[in-house]
């Protein structure tokens, strides 16, 4: 059994806990936490299971990573604290431990991830013989590993596409969704996570691994975007009210431009209620949904709906980004210490999990 580690009990630790518990060659071995009210909490609780798993959650950083785990889940947000992940991420690897992460977007892409974020790791890496695996949902297996398998279904592919449509009210992380997207901000206000290169940066890297898996050459990566008010005042369950007039829906696109024309798309269709930008793509039902379409011969299109915690899209998408990474740490445990990427790491079947509680 491997002993790991789970750093974070938000949106994506709650799921991480309970993916860690569920897979038989893992066996929890300690939660961090920052809240000083989580500490001493078990985890079955913080993970919103309905029984104990007999670990409580502490904040001895030192004393968890001492103990020599095989590897940690880092489930604490790295979109507004970039340097903070990375230096805990970079403890944990000198601690001798693979770690799994959706953290630091630069990273998805490790060859060509700056060198202020590559170098680090790669330091820690040959101090501690560690390892480290980046990746998500979008970016993540939306763009990496599902469309690259659809494209194998293919006879000719004229264009590949990925689409995430997802309806923000449900994602319950509030200063992302109002500051960093910009829902609910006036129409003028300039939200960092759309500012010219910055979708580039986060999504640019998942362009970059398909193109080198079809094994072409890009000539460049461009942005497009589009910002839609709202019309009607709409109050959202988890975020409140967000007011007539101000952004309600966001669409973009990160293109990879092959032989002058955009052949690998990325694009995002986000929205804080269902009535704005009604003639935009939009999720088959419900309240989101990651959709690949292949162009060519045939034409194939494929979507996938996640749901978690009382039928949440949002939460089952950062379930299906765990499972991703979860199910990767007894291959990375097995391989030589790394800096790994999508295109390294399989996505296996769920061996020994079937029927598993």
């Amino acid at each position: 059994m491997i002993s790991t580690v789970v750093w974070g009990t938000g949106n994506v630790g709650r799921a991480a806990i309970r993916a860690v518990e569920a897979h038989p060659k893992l066996k929890l071995a300690a939660v961090l936490v920052h809240d000083p009210g989580k500490v001493g909490r078990d985890a079955g609780e913080l993970a919103g299971l309905d029984h104990g798993l007999g670990v409580t959650a502490s904040d001895d950083i030192d004393a968890v990573l001492t103990a020599g785990p095989g590897a940690v889940v880092y489930a604490a947000t790295g979109d507004i604290r970039p340097d903070e992940a990375l230096a805990d991420i970079g403890r944990a690897i000198r601690a001798g431990a693979v770690v799994v992460t959706p953290a630091l977007y630069p990273l998805y892409d490790q060859r060509n991830a700056p060198p202020e974020f590559r170098d680090p790791v790669l330091a820690a890496i040959a101090d501690g013989g560690g390892s480290l695996f980046v990746s998500g949902v979008d970016p993540g297996w939306g763009n990496d590993v599902l469309p690259l398998l659809i494209s194998g279904l293919g006879t000719t592919v004229d264009a590949i596409r990925c689409q995430e449509i997802f309806d923000y009210s449900t994602y319950e992380q509030e200063e992302s969704v109002r500051y960093l997207v910009g829902m609910g901000q006036p129409m003028d206000y300039e939200p960092l996570m759309l500012a010219p290169t910055i979708p580039t940066m986060v999504w640019g890297g998942q362009i970059r691994l398909m193109a080198r898996a079809l094994g072409v050459e890009l000539d460049d990566i461009r942005e497009t975007l589009e910002r839609r008010p709202l019309t009607d005042t709409v109050n959202t369950r988890t975020m409140g009210a967000f007011a007539a007039g101000t952004q309600g829906a966001v669409r973009f696109e990160v293109q990879g431009i092959v032989g002058g024309e955009p052949r690998i798309v990325i694009e995002h269709v986000t929205r804080i209620h269902a009535s704005c930008a009604p003639d935009w793509p939009t999720p088959p039902d419900g309240d989101g949904a990651h959709r690949v379409i292949i162009e060519g011969r045939p034409r194939i299109e494929v979507t996938v709906e996640a749901t978690d915690e009382g039928e949440n899209r949002s939460a089952g998408g950062n379930a299906t980004a765990v499972g991703r990474l979860v199910g990767a740490i007894d291959w990375l445990v097995g391989a030589e210490p790394g800096l790994y990427d999508a295109l390294d790491v399989p996505l296996r079947p769920a061996v020994g999990r079937l029927g598993r509680k």
